[in-house]
């Protein structure tokens, strides 16, 4: 007897959904964004993940490029898109409540006044910190956590989960105050649904995670061994990120610009897409495990060698071709390590 395959919702079977997302092309618009970001989490907390990566860039490139845009500029459309991404978890009335948590009270309250918002701008929406004082403590400066900030390890007790909050979204962290979020996955791992028996989920919203990893083990800052006990755990389940590059050859040009992205809409597998130059990409290639930068860079630059625009690897000779791309193509976090999880590369 021949048992169909279970189907989800839409009435596509997971291979048919799989298929699709293989196949997503980037989104148009942060609408379109909004909604895939929306749909990638959910497949994901229904396989049974609760520590996620959401990274896009979250306003245009043109206005990412302007001199006059300030990290505070790129925080505030974070918690705006944050805010809009939480509102499709939140349920009145219920357990499915969302904290959005910046890095501490002071940060939250600048943006709450900046926004024009109370705590609670929306039903089932909390927007907090997550380092919170103790009740009476209405200081604006607080020297303890400064000092445990440098440290790099962790809120000293500072860091508290929310009662009735099924999701946790973390956005601004920065490297030192990762260890903060670790401290409140301690606090939530065992706590389980009455009515669907998952865990609390935390994203990790638009943190630059894999520029923060480089930070791990400099001075005051955590160690390397936060990657592999924690950080290696969190699972990118909607993550574009673009990359340029610039290439010489022997001919006019001279010099050839190019750039592409990474693209992971799951439960689909990471795409390697090339900026075509007329608002389009073209997919390169489909990895099933994430490739590193320097792979993915080798990826872009075999598509132009197959459309004529640099040279053939052949022709370039052993010794041009490695004093291109060194000895080394890999960082040290996105090599495998022992008892490090590799969830991020799948």
């Amino acid at each position: 007897m021949n048992i169909p395959a279970p189907t989800i919702e839409g009435g596509s079977t997971p291979e048919e959904v799989k298929a699709s997302a293989d196949n997503t092309p980037p989104p148009s618009s942060f609408f379109e964004l909004q909604r895939a970001s929306v749909s990638a989490t959910k497949s994901a907390i229904n396989d049974g993940y609760n520590l996620l990566e959401i990274e896009f860039p979250p306003l245009p490139a043109n206005v990412l490029e302007m001199d006059d845009v300030s990290a505070y500029d790129v925080a505030k459309a974070n918690v705006n898109l944050a805010l809009d991404f939480a509102k499709s978890f939140a349920t009145t009335g219920s357990q499915n409540n969302v904290a959005i948590m910046l890095p501490d009270e002071s940060e939250c309250n600048i943006m709450l006044e900046d926004l024009e918002m109370t705590k609670n701008p929306f039903p089932g929406v909390t927007l907090t910190s997550l380092r919170r004082s103790a009740e009476g403590d209405t200081r604006l400066f607080k020297p303890e956590n400064l000092l445990i900030g440098l440290m790099g390890r962790g809120s000293g007790g500072t860091t508290k989960p929310i009662d009735n909050t099924s999701m946790y979204v973390i956005i601004g962290a920065s490297a030192q105050e990762l260890p903060d979020v670790e401290e409140l996955y301690e606090q939530i791992k065992d706590e389980k649904d009455e009515e669907t028996g998952k865990s609390p989920v935390i994203v990790f919203y638009n943190l630059k995670l894999d520029v923060l990893r480089g930070d791990l083990g400099a001075p005051a800052f955590p160690g390397k061994d936060f990657q592999d006990r924690f950080l290696s755990r969190v699972k990118p389940v909607y993550y574009l990120r673009t990359r340029q590059y610039s290439r010489s050859v022997d001919k006019p040009p001279f010099i050839v610009n190019f750039q592409g992205c990474i693209f992971r809409s799951y439960p689909g597998h990471f795409q390697t897409l090339l900026d075509t130059g007329t608002g389009r990409y073209r997919k390169v290639v489909g990895n099933d495990v994430r490739p590193a930068l320097g792979e993915f860079k080798e990826q872009l630059t075999d598509a132009l060698r197959e459309d004529g625009t640099i040279a053939k690897k052949e022709d370039e000779g052993a010794l041009f071709g490695f004093l291109r791309t060194g000895y080394k193509t890999t960082t040290w976090w996105e090599e495998e390590r022992e008892d490090a999880s590799m969830d991020w590369r799948l």
